[in-house]
């Protein structure tokens, strides 16, 4: 299970965005995180008529390394570090160290 997934949502705590928020758009297959509004980079295309795309300069999310990131826990209103467990359903889910509260319901 991943400490952090899709939807959930995250404060930078290293690199040029450290103190940002944003969701977590994708988690690509290598482990790296795409978040809203965090990263952005400006990435020149040619024009694709057959896709009726335009070229320009397109600015988009760049991803950014999990052990940059800090789940956001909204009762402390900072970043705050996971754990896992089982509940006594079977069920594994995640939880904030800081206070034991459960992340997924």
């Amino acid at each position: 299970m991943n400490r952090i997934k899709k939807g959930d949502e995250v404060i930078v705590i290293a690199g040029r965005d450290k103190g940002q928020r944003g969701r977590v758009l994708r988690v690509r297959s290598d482990g790296r995180l795409v978040v809203e509004n965090v990263n952005m980079v400006k990435r020149h295309t040619r024009p694709n008529p057959q896709q009726g795309q335009g070229g320009g300069i397109i600015e988009r999310e760049a991803a950014i390394q999990p052990s940059n990131v800090m789940l956001y826990n909204p009762r402390k209103k900072a970043g705050d570090r996971v754990g896992i467990r089982y509940l006594e359903d079977g069920r594994k889910v995640r939880y904030f160290k800081s206070d034991n509260e459960v992340v997924d319901v």
